[in-house]
């Protein structure tokens, strides 16, 4: 089934004779548009995701509130809002940095039951600013995209949409139907941790127990949206298996330990196991030095809704966040005291199996791979029913798994807590036919990280070069969504056909990040996903600097790094948009023709420069 694009009539009206082109017989005469300058043309925008409103749900949220004459809609792929933190049901699943630090500049959520909230507690969040704002309507789930194409004669994007045959089916349906969808803009935001991969061992498909991944927590048990704590309450004489060192697997550990006849853990690189991030305000609301996480009381609760109390103590706890990014750079001393600490911290933790040590402190820096605090972990590795096993995996048999030491360990289940696929080779189609996943075959590069050359009219948050290592992840997403937002309202203000950045702009970012990360500690050998999982080579997951840096770097767009066409190749001056001279206000009676004295215009004055004496010089 396909959908098809009609030109809306406000449209077409500038495309006919005497309205800004040549008068037909070759000379450029050139006549004013037939509309005002603030009329805005209609404007067709598509959004590929609702997941944390760093990108998605934000990004509905700006598109509505700022584009004028705009038709939006949003295809979600899973069952609901929420996308990672609806998707990952692992057990021990929480945000490893301060609840109040993961939400939005504009939604501040004074009721999060502690210091660190789990999944659940996140996605209930992101559902709550949905009903709020209310979006859903404009929200289609169960709708994945399959492809996406550009389309040069007009500068549409044409979307290929999967959607299940019978409604309220899910994505084990057998019979899915195709149509597609047509826009002026593209913004996708699936996130650099949405596509995860299993583990390329031999004879994973052959074992015979219990087979998870991490990202897809589905056992059978309890259904699809059932808890962890129900697809495992049957697992008290099961032995698991855990691949992996990485977030999930540091979280996993500890959670099944104590529900599970046995724990071994496959790990085939070292990490750092932090300490708690923030930790001061932490020790300060629990009166612990070794608090892992802190249930918020009624009281505490009760002073977070004083606003001056509560901006004070977000204040806070970003600013710690964002400090820690120093520790990053290659050379800063914060680098050897971050070692030492954590060193010193891992193992104690380790005393009871002191030779694990040696298998899993490492010699790269801090932060080289992504820091995790871990609670529990270590200490879980020292139980009596847990095997940390530092060999690697030389097969899969349909009993257990073998470890290239000619070790076999039988197993009912394993967790492959292995990663994602960051390659961001995407289906997307672009100008003269160039495939996306051909252009990044090397390596993906993009204009910071939210536009790519030959790929006019999308934009993206947490694409390539879009993370961080330190500081606020979301307070990156955010401005990457504003950036695109401004292009829509220049593609749609200037009545533009396409947008698309130089690649030039594309090879001069990417010059800059070459020279960048090999200052910071992600650029040193281990194994990552800030490298596409590589131990060395080019880091393609972080922003060259830090979130701060990051934001104002997209706060003002360098439109000179852009090429542009007109909706009308024909359209000669440059000024047509300018229209007929007049603004709507101007040709409608009753209309406030002085909006520029409204309070929302103008821009008043800190108190502090009231005072000032202005001094003319002539």
């Amino acid at each position: 089934m396909s959908a098809h694009f009609q030109e809306p009539e406000a449209t077409k009206v500038e495309h006919g004779t005497n309205n800004g082109l040549t008068n037909g017989d070759g000379n450029d005469k050139f006549t004013l548009g037939k509309f005002c300058i603030d009329e805005a043309r209609p404007i067709k925008v598509i959004v590929i995701g609702a997941g944390y409103s760093g990108t998605d749900l934000h990004t509905q949220f700006r598109y509505l509130q700022r584009v004028p004459n705009m038709t939006l809609t949003i295809y979600e792929a899973e069952q609901s809002v929420g996308g990672t933190w609806l998707v990952n049901k692992y057990p021990g699943l929480k945000c490893d940095i301060p609840s109040h630090c993961y939400q939005l500049t504009f939604e501040e959520n004074p009721n999060w039951s502690s210091f660190y909230a789990s999944g659940p507690e996140i996605r209930a969040y992101l559902e709550a600013v949905v009903d709020k704002y209310k979006l859903m309507p404009y929200i289609r789930t169960q709708h994945r995209m399959t492809k996406a194409r550009y389309s040069e004669p007009d500068g549409k994007w044409i979307i290929t949409i999967r959607r299940p045959v019978e409604p309220n089916s899910n994505e084990t349906a057998t019979q899915f139907e195709e149509f597609e969808d047509i826009c002026d803009v593209l913004f996708t935001g699936m996130g650099d941790l949405s596509r995860w991969n299993w583990p390329e061992i031999p004879g994973l498909k052959e074992f015979q127990g219990k087979v998870i991944h991490s990202a897809r927590w589905e056992t059978g048990e309890g259904g699809p949206d059932a808890a962890w704590e129900d697809t495992v309450h049957s697992w008290g004489n099961k032995r698991v298996g855990v691949i992996g060192v990485g977030s999930s697997a540091i979280q996993i550990v500890p959670a099944i330990q104590p529900k599970v006849a046995r724990v071994v853990n496959y790990v085939r690189g070292k990490t750092w196991i932090s300490s708690i991030f923030v930790q001061e305000p932490l020790i300060k609301l629990s009166g612990r030095k070794d608090a892992e996480n802190y249930d918020f009381t009624e009281e505490d609760k009760q002073r977070f809704q004083d606003p001056v109390y509560y901006k004070k103590f977000r204040r806070e706890l970003e600013s710690g966040l964002n400090d820690a990014h120093a520790a990053t750079i290659r050379g800063n001393p914060l680098q050897d005291i971050a070692k030492a600490a954590f060193k010193e911290i891992m193992v104690q933790r380790l005393a009871k199996k002191p030779w694990i040590a040696d298998h899993i402190i490492p010699d790269f820096g801090v932060a080289c791979r992504r820091l995790t605090p871990g609670p529990g972990y270590l200490e879980a590795l020292c139980e009596d029913n847990v095997d940390f096993v530092p060999s690697p995996i030389k097969t899969i048999t349909p009993t257990g798994i073998e470890t290239e030491d000619g070790d076999h360990k039988e197993l009912d289940v394993i967790v492959c807590a292995t990663g994602f696929d960051t390659s961001w080779r995407l289906p997307f189609i672009g100008r003269n036919g160039t495939n996306l996943s051909d252009k990044f075959a090397s390596q993906p590069k993009s204009y910071l990280s939210i536009a790519i050359d030959g790929f006019p009219n999308w934009f993206q948050a947490l694409g390539p070069n879009s993370g961080v290592g330190a500081g606020s992840l979301l307070l990156l997403m955010e401005r990457q969504v504003d950036y695109a937002v401004a292009a829509t309202l220049k593609l749609q203000r200037e009545r533009l056909k396409s947008i698309e950045v130089k690649s030039e702009a594309v090879d001069d970012f990417d010059e800059y990040l070459m020279v960048s990360n090999p200052q910071t500690v992600f650029g040193e050998k281990c194994r990552s996903w800030y490298k596409a999982g590589k131990e060395e080579g080019r880091v393609s997951a972080l922003w060259p600097g830090s979130p701060l840096h990051a934001a104002m770097a997209l706060k003002h767009p360098r439109w000179e790094d852009f090429n542009y066409e007109r909706l009308d190749s024909r359209i000669r001056n440059r000024l047509h948009w300018f229209g007929d001279g007049n603004t709507v206000a101007d040709k409608t009676p009753g209309s406030d023709k002085t909006w520029y004295l409204s309070d929302d215009e103008i821009d008043y004055p800190p108190s502090k420069y009231t005072g000032r004496v202005i001094r003319v010089v002539n």
